[in-house]
């Protein structure tokens, strides 16, 4: 393969387009990354890494990185945030890890960027270019090119465009309008462990699930924070990632909680907030030489824990799919697509309906609670093989071995 044809753009710096741009300088591409602010940075709080993660990272390379800057809960818990019982308690150690191959961890969002990009700095062929706006991609027959709202012009033999829900680069491939919106709020916020009563300090990932409510409650970097992340049926359909948010409106929602959910709401004196949205599932991620990846191709509810997930999952697959295509993009992009898009619609449907199954009110709310307590400890693994299994979803020769530089050497 020419050194035209191992140029791509990642239009989008945030975890899945960092994670696409090391996966893909791994085998031999020679990447430009446009982030439309004026610096790569993270905004939010906590996330979730499953074992189908870890997976991926231990692809990239990256797994100590991680799991210095990690947490791992002991347990993985439910907990009814009316009455404060018990509906699911699962041990998330040594037995979760033997059967998963890897652990559950939880991470600060901007911790797992900056490893990310990190490993993109310190990479020969990577380059990072802040205030970078992208206002139009064309395709040729030669690949596509860029123009920035700077005026910068840019040519590549493919993008990548992993620019999130507001993606433009979806607008290009699919043309499917905004996204739908939930009509759900999340209010997220980290706090020293220090500052929370130490009856409810607890190593665990525990949700509280109440009627058109729950609260979610982790430790960060080793026990140092903690965060919370409350979540509400709303009419308020604010836009924004970061807004502020109100506080008498949170309260109000969460009044007829148990104690403990409203005394880890009350140690919160300031809360940034979001309007939840999704799309409907599709398989439109690519167009010529132009491919979706992340949010842009799958925005999902955050139910599951797994949009974070399924971006690095993405990235992985679509460098396995340029090795195994000997670097001929449109088959490594129909492939990539082909391979990712019913699992990435399976988690999406199922995170609509967890939230519906952590919001239940009623005798819905009654039979949740006793059919999910009288499950043994095995039968809540088995239903999360199909979203942990340690084997890639694609499989094809070379997608269990590290991303390397020789694979695309090999493949040329």
């Amino acid at each position: 393969m020419s050194s035209r044809e191992q140029e791509v753009i990642v239009v989008g710096g945030g975890i899945g387009g960092l994670s696409a741009a090391y996966a893909l300088a791994r085998v031999g591409c020679s990447v430009t990354v446009l982030e439309q602010a004026e610096v790569f940075a993270e905004v939010g709080a906590g996330i979730q890494l499953g074992p189908n993660s870890y997976k991926m990272f231990q692809r990239l390379g990256i797994v100590d990185e991680v799991n210095a800057l990690s947490a791992f809960p002991d347990y993985l818990a439910m907990r009814d945030s009316i009455t404060a019982e018990h509906v699911v308690k699962l041990p998330a150690g040594e037995a979760f890890r033997k059967l998963f191959g890897f652990p559950y961890a939880v991470i600060h969002r901007a911790d797992l960027h900056t490893a990310l990009l990190k490993r993109c700095e310190a990479h020969g062929s990577v380059r990072l270019v802040t205030n970078a706006k992208v206002v139009e991609i064309r395709q040729n027959g030669a690949g596509v090119e860029v123009m920035t709202e700077g005026g910068a012009k840019l040519s590549a033999a493919a993008l990548i465009g992993a620019d999130g829900i507001w993606s433009m680069t979806r607008a290009i491939v699919a043309n499917d309008g905004e996204a739908r919106t939930a009509g759900h709020i999340a209010y997220r916020a980290v706090l020293p462990t220090a500052e929370i009563p130490e009856e409810l300090r607890s190593n665990t990932m525990t949700l509280w699930a109440g009627e058109k409510t729950h609260l979610v409650q982790y430790p960060l970097r080793g026990g140092e924070l903690f965060n919370l992340v409350a979540v509400f049926h709303s009419d308020r359909l604010t836009e924004g990632w970061d807004a502020a948010g109100d506080p008498d409106e949170l309260h109000a929602k969460f009044a007829d909680k148990c104690d403990q959910v409203r005394t880890l709401l009350g140690k919160i004196e300031s809360w940034r907030m979001w309007v939840l949205r999704d799309r409907e599932p599709t398989r439109d991620w690519v167009k010529g030489r132009i491919a979706l990846l992340g949010d842009a191709a799958h925005p999902m509810l955050q139910y599951l824990a797994q949009g974070a997930n399924m971006a690095i999952e993405d990235a992985v697959c679509l460098a396995d799919m340029l090795v195994n295509e000997q670097g001929d993009w449109d088959r490594a992009f129909r492939r990539y697509r082909d391979a990712r898009y019913l699992r990435t619609t399976r988690v999406q449907l199922s995170a609509r309906l967890y939230g519906e199954i952590y919001h239940a009110s009623g005798a819905t709310r009654d039979f949740r609670n006793a059919e999910l307590s009288s499950w043994p400890i095995e039968k809540h693994y088995q239903g999360m093989a199909w979203l942990y299994g340690i084997e890639p979803t694609w499989r094809d020769d070379g997608c269990s071995r590290p991303l390397g530089p020789a694979q695309m050497g090999s493949a040329a």
